[in-house]
C-alpha cells in the first residue's frame, strides 16, 4: 500500500477523517480508504492527488500530496 497513488474523494483536514480512492494492483481494482493527513493539519481538497505514506489495516491510510 505504501507508495500507491490515490485521489481524495472526501476532504482531508484538521480534525477531519477524509476518504481516498486508491488503485490496488494486487487486488486488481480501486478501493476506498479512510484517510488522515501525514502532516497533521495539512488540508487536501477533493480531487487532489495523494501518495500513501502509511497503511493501517484494514482500511486506514495516512497520505501526503503527490
Amino acid at each position: 500500500m505504501v507508495g500507491l497513488i490515490g485521489r481524495v474523494t472526501g476532504r482531508i483536514g484538521a480534525g477531519l477523517v477524509g476518504e481516498v480512492m486508491v488503485h490496488v494492483p494486487q487486488r486488481q481494482g480501486t478501493e476506498a480508504f479512510l484517510a488522515y493527513p501525514a502532516v497533521p493539519g495539512e488540508p487536501m481538497p477533493v480531487g487532489a492527488q495523494v501518495v500513501v505514506v502509511e497503511y493501517q489495516p484494514p482500511r486506514t491510510v495516512y497520505v501526503a500530496p503527490a
